[in-house]
């Protein structure tokens, strides 16, 4: 991969893929335009700056701009982390379905991200994406799986519902649909062993579900429907089926995608590009900005002395595991011990580092350890450890 030059480049352009590989870099003007106004205002030449820039605007203004430069800004990361993944899984799908599946989540980054715990966007997204993909992987796993007529069996009523909402039936509609799935799951269950293989009713069970729903009709629905046959109950089942696969599984369309194959324009052109330059003043003043980089400068001091006071082998334990990317088996070969041990020594360091993080983040930033920040915290010191040790910063 070609590597963009200068901050401009950085933000506002897309990666270009032909035949599953990389072919080039797409520029985007509005965004071209909206970054050369901002440097003509600062001098600031550093990409993490404009990078948690363009966050504080998407946070302050929910700014499209200031998502679409996010974006632009973390293609590198969303390519490789793809390409990872068609290396893993070749026959799952292309690298061009990964980025997809990645890049269509990317409003999930910056809703996510928190500077306090860390400035390194990059690496917070490189983890957000693999996560991403993985989740789509089993969703596509178990909906592959899964006949239409188990599909509906697992299904909740709240995701029917969301599923119908979201195909486009009006209310009226999604209430019959809902009755009907009601009637089917009362009253057929299948073999329950093979639940994920599930085969159609038989036209006994057939025409019970449709003399409940023709008996339930009337006081089940706000307004009820004629009498339907056994043809109508099962193609409304057909349906809800498909709508849930549509809305569990959706397609992805990536932002710089064009609207129609004979269209020059993309998603991206529709994005406005009226930023205010002061934005500039009233968001990132350099006081909060010369804070922000004390604290982070602060972060990696207390973490790499948590890390040079640990003994000799939990320091060569995390060098194997995340500058050499051994496995655990690989590491226990490699150091002459169990794999257990391995992992319960990986286990133990980062419990002594995430209460070491934490300690750090209740006394200096005066936050809370709930749930979800010890989440927060646990996520970031695993960007942490990842970014230091790839830039061979710990020794």
């Amino acid at each position: 991969m070609q590597p963009r030059q200068g901050i401009v480049e950085i933000f506002s352009t897309f990666v270009q893929l032909e035949a599953d590989q990389f072919s080039g870099w797409a520029t985007d003007a509005k965004l071209r335009r909206s970054m050369k106004v901002c440097l003509e205002s600062s001098t600031e030449k550093s990409d993490i700056f404009w990078a948690l820039y363009w966050y504080r605007v998407w946070q302050t203004e929910s700014s499209t701009v200031a998502l679409a430069h996010i974006s632009a800004y973390l293609q590198e990361v969303c390519y490789w982390v793809a390409r990872k993944f068609s290396l893993k899984f070749p026959t799952q799908l292309s690298l061009a379905d990964y980025f997809q599946i990645a890049i269509a989540n990317i409003s999930k980054i910056p809703k996510t991200f928190n500077p306090q715990y860390s400035s390194h966007l990059k690496g917070y997204a490189e983890l957000a994406f693999e996560s991403m993909i993985k989740d789509v992987l089993r969703s596509r796993r178990e909906a592959d799986i899964c006949s239409d007529w188990a599909l509906l069996h697992k299904l909740s009523r709240k995701r029917l519902v969301q599923s119908l909402q979201n195909a486009g039936f009006n209310a009226q509609t999604i209430e019959s649909y809902v009755l009907a799935w009601e009637c089917f799951k009362e009253l057929y269950t299948g073999d329950n062993t093979k639940i994920r293989q599930l085969t159609k009713p038989d036209a006994l069970v057939w025409e019970a579900i449709t003399n409940l729903y023709n008996a339930e009709r009337f006081s089940r629905l706000s307004s009820p429907t004629p009498v339907v046959n056994q043809q109508t109950i099962e193609t409304w089942l057909l349906s809800s089926a498909k709508a849930a696969r549509t809305f569990l599984y959706p397609k992805f369309v990536s932002a710089d995608a064009p609207f129609k194959e004979e269209d020059d324009g993309n998603l991206l052109d529709i994005l406005p590009a009226n930023l205010q330059t002061s934005l500039l003043t009233e968001i990132i003043e350099q006081e909060e900005a010369a804070n922000t980089k004390n604290q982070q400068a602060q972060l990696n001091q207390v973490l790499h002395q948590a890390i040079a006071a640990l003994d000799t082998e939990s320091q060569k334990v995390l060098q194997a595991y995340y500058v050499q990317q051994l496995t655990q088996t690989e590491i226990a070969a490699q150091l002459e011990i169990k794999q257990y041990t391995v992992s319960r020594r990986l286990s133990s360091i980062k419990k002594s580092l995430l209460l070491t993080l934490m300690q750090w983040s209740q006394n200096t930033l005066h936050i809370s350890p709930k749930s979800d920040v010890v989440d927060a915290i646990n996520t970031s010191l695993e960007e942490w450890l990842k970014v230091q040790y790839s830039h061979s910063q710990i020794q």
